[in-house]
């Protein structure tokens, strides 16, 4: 892409000479930067700020807040034409979840952040953010719509990829360093969905009830973590929240997130989440995204009339403005954009991968695959079409990203035999000419530019049961009815343009959808028009039914009891817009598992899905990696991780319910999807490992479960209170014959002095390790009183849980063998104090990172 020039800022003030000097010092985005050179600056950007509001008019004013058409079409999302009669910028945002997202540009496809996550290492956690932010740079970008902090609350919510965890501590964590991390390359960061916006199921209507201990203990951490990582810009929710659509909600846009929190960046809405104009600005909403609905002519209008302040639009424009000044968009010479780096960008996404790879099961040390691994059986569509991310806004196009299949053939080396089956066929065999009357050939149909075709004859279905149609084309969608019905009908709202990304697409870049439905067998009536457009198309119509299905389950048994050892790739593709209809994998991979299982019980499966998954198949399974949505290097980590030449380092950040009725939604419409439009929060601050620990759940997995190819004893805990906190000291010890990592993790136990509703263990601390054999290593975590207090609702302010305080060290939620006792007296600050939700680190000791 080419690199855009940003319009240099006019210089109106007579100090000119300092600030264009100022501005060749290195961007700073922390609240502490106090040299003088640094003073001056800020004083001199304030001073440019006042200058813009005192000569904008008022359209232009109102052109600063809210989203317009990039006339080169360059943005990747949304776009703000700036001001050039006073030469400023315009600014162009990009999603990013998992990289920058700029259409038709390539870029560095991270890991998904649920993997990032997976690795509990804060660190970790920057160097993603420095890949995203100096590529959108890079790309011409200057704000990205990222991360995503809102909790795991629901295992059936389609965006769980894109998101850290369902604690809110470790979820506060990561999120502060990856915003660190963007803005240090000078990346606007936005941190989204402000607030509660924890489904994908009508998000865009339902109405959320929470608490407010539930709110600030839980969903509102990471936010709060956000803001004092100093990040620049908040985007509201679309649902509502106890009754107000976010996007309007003065409780959480001014009264939480300014007046209690102090942010001081600007808040857009998400897209086209503005419901009002003056109501929503009055509450505190500075943009509205992507267009100008309610902040255009109608905010015009609206301060002419009188019924919006003029006060009200100079307080959005301003906070827009000092948030540009502080990244250097308004100084003389703004920061120069760098070039991409794409081989630095591909070693953090395969050291995240590998970080935060989560090995579930390995009965008799079934993993790593050694050299008596004589011959390889490599099951699955997922081995040959890499599965980089999932599908809707956080969907990245990479520089390049390798099959599985590929990098296990390069490490196994020349002796040993790998083959592929395919198992499981996501897009559908060709139709037999046959099968049609007339006969034709639908499989490769190239349409003309300005022509149609169009065909109109006669499937003969020659068995009945489960049929899926796929649909591969590379322009307009084409219009396929059967029997009058419309097999691919325009989707309602961005359903029709988020689709998954895996599945949205053939192998060869065709866009695809799919149908189901059950048929008769005999003759069913077809008609297919396909418009060539200005450019022309080509277009395929394939079916999978259940002889097609039996036929690949069927190969993939030969090859897995040809086989010395089996991987077999499972999938679950997600995508924003639409939450999971079922916690089983999709399709018929279930069956397909439990065929080759029975083949060859010498099968790992490796997972590639969004989220939790039940696994009715798992006993007859010695090993199951699971590697979510792990990026452009995502093959290459894998392969590394199976060989042991990587240890697998990630660690649970959700717990895996072992059915669909035992998880904290189950079994109650008000908790999820909702009910009459109405969504409780009934959980209360009992989230994730917290709800199973209250209700003695057994889950399949626990909340910080995964395994090491080595062992480790954990020993010697002890407990000392200090000023702001608590000192857990414990030792660690590689007991085993290999480096590997282990995560060491503390829960804290509930005050006797509280009579506020407490989790029975709440994660405290964490800390990832890597030892090499016999190595062992006394570790300090820090607790902080903050992670120590509960939220009471009636005095609205933080207190501090006294008394006597249990603390449980070990590898999960559920694996906690060392227990020790700490007394808890008010802190020399008082807990109520509205303080950064991650301080806990008051020397590099204490830290959460690696060790």
């Amino acid at each position: 892409m080419p690199e855009v020039t940003r319009r240099t800022a006019l210089a109106l003030l007579t100090g000119a000479a300092t600030l264009a000097a100022a501005a060749t010092t290195r961007l700073t985005t922390t609240a502490r930067a106090a040299s003088p050179a640094a003073r001056r600056l800020r004083r001199a950007r304030t001073a440019r700020v006042d200058e813009l509001l005192r000569r904008l008019t008022l359209d232009e004013k109102i052109s600063l807040l809210h989203g317009a058409k990039d006339p080169q079409g360059l943005a990747g999302a949304g776009y703000l034409p700036g001001v050039p009669r006073l030469r400023i910028p315009p600014v162009r945002l990009a999603d990013g979840p998992a990289g920058a997202r700029v259409d038709k540009h390539p870029a560095t496809a991270l890991p998904a952040p649920v993997l990032l996550a997976s690795a509990f290492d804060p660190g970790l956690a920057r160097r993603y953010g420095q890949v995203i932010g100096r590529e959108g740079r890079a790309l011409g970008q200057d704000v990205l719509l990222s991360p995503m902090v809102n909790l795991i609350r629901t295992p059936y919510a389609g965006r769980n990829f894109e998101t850290f965890s369902e604690d809110p501590l470790l979820t506060s964590d990561l999120v502060a360093e990856q915003i660190r991390g963007i803005q240090g390359e000078g990346l606007i960061a936005t941190v989204k969905h402000f607030a509660l916006n924890n489904q994908e199921h009508d998000r865009m209507t339902v109405d959320v009830h929470a608490d407010e201990q539930t709110l600030r203990e839980t969903e509102a951490r990471g936010f709060e973590s956000a803001v004092h990582a100093r990040v620049g810009a908040v985007m509201s929710a679309y649902n509502k929240v106890n009754g107000t659509y976010a996007a309007e909600n003065a409780p959480l846009l001014t009264r939480l997130l300014r007046d209690t929190w102090h942010f001081d960046g600007w808040v857009m809405s998400d897209w086209y989440a503005a419901h009002s104009t003056a109501a929503a600005l009055a509450a505190g909403l500075d943009m509205e995204m992507p267009e100008g609905l309610r902040y255009g002519a109608a905010l015009a209008k609206a301060v002419r009339d009188g019924s919006v302040p003029a006060a009200h639009v100079d307080r959005a424009v301003r906070r827009v403005l000092t948030t540009l000044a502080r990244f250097g968009h308004l100084d003389d010479t703004p920061p120069a954009r760098p070039g991409r780096d794409p081989r630095a960008g591909a070693r953090v996404a395969y050291d995240v991968a590998v970080a935060g790879a989560t090995l579930l099961r390995n009965e008799q040390h079934f993993l790593p695959l050694t050299p008596a691994v004589s011959s390889l059986a490599v099951i699955g569509p997922t081995a040959t079409q890499p599965f980089v991310s999932g599908g809707g806004s956080a969907h990245v196009v990479p520089d390049h990203a390798a099959g599985p299949l590929d990098t296990l053939r390069a490490r196994a080396g020349q002796p040993v035999r790998v083959t592929h089956a395919l198992g499981e066929d996501l897009y559908g065999k060709p139709l037999p000419p046959t099968a049609l009357a007339p006969a034709t050939d639908l499989d490769a149909q190239g349409v003309a530019p300005g022509a149609t075709f169009d065909y109109r004859g006669t499937l003969t279905a020659t068995e009945g049961g489960e049929w899926t149609f796929t649909v591969h084309y590379s322009g307009e969608r084409p219009t396929v009815r059967l029997d009058g019905t419309d097999l691919f009908p325009v989707r309602l709202g961005v359903n029709e343009f988020f689709a998954g990304g895996l599945t949205a697409n053939a192998p060869d870049g065709l866009d695809v959808r799919r149908a189901t439905l059950a048929l008769t067998p005999g003759p069913h009536r077809l008609t297919v028009t396909a418009k060539g457009g200005a450019k022309g198309q080509l277009f395929r119509l394939r079916h999978t039914t259940g002889a097609t299905r039996a036929a690949d389950v069927a190969e993939a048994v030969r090859a897995a009891r040809a086989a010395h050892t089996v991987v077999l790739f499972a999938h679950e593709d997600a995508t924003e817009g639409q939450d999971r209809t079922t916690l089983a994998l999709p399709g018929h991979q279930e069956a397909l598992i439990d065929a080759v299982t029975a083949a060859n019980p010498r099968t790992a499966v490796v997972l590639n899905t969004s989220s939790a998954v039940t696994m009715p198949w798992l006993e007859r399974a010695p090993a199951v990696l699971q590697m979510y949505y792990p990026g452009q290097e995502g093959a290459a980590a894998t392969t590394a991780v199976l060989y042991g030449d990587a240890d697998p380092g990630g660690r649970l950040t959700q717990t895996y319910p072992a059915d669909e009725d035992s998880h904290p939604v189950a079994g109650d419409p008000r908790r999820y999807p909702g009910s009459h439009g109405t969504e409780e929060y009934g959980e209360g601050i009992h989230t994730g490992h917290r709800w199973y620990d209250a209700h003695d759940v057994r889950p399949l997995f626990p909340f910080g479960h995964g395994l090491s190819y080595t062992t480790f004893a954990y020993e010697h805990l002890t407990a000392t209170r200090v000023p702001g906190g608590v000192d857990v000291t414990l030792t660690v010890r590689n007991t085993g014959g290999r480096t590997g990592t282990t995560v060491a993790q503390v829960y804290a136990g509930p005050s006797p002095h509280l009579t506020l509703d407490q989790p029975r263990r709440l994660l405290a601390g964490y800390r990832r390790l890597e030892l090499a054999p016999g190595d062992g290593r006394r570790v300090t975590l820090r607790v902080n009183d903050r992670t120590l207090s509960s939220w009471d609702p009636h005095a609205h302010r933080w207190t501090l849980g006294t008394g006597t305080r249990t603390l449980h060290a070990g590898t999960s939620s559920r694996d906690l063998p060392l227990t020790t006792r700490v007394d808890i007296t008010p802190a020399d600050a008082p807990a109520d104090a509205e303080g950064p939700a991650d301080a806990r680190r008051p020397a590099d000791r204490t830290a959460p990172g690696r060790a």
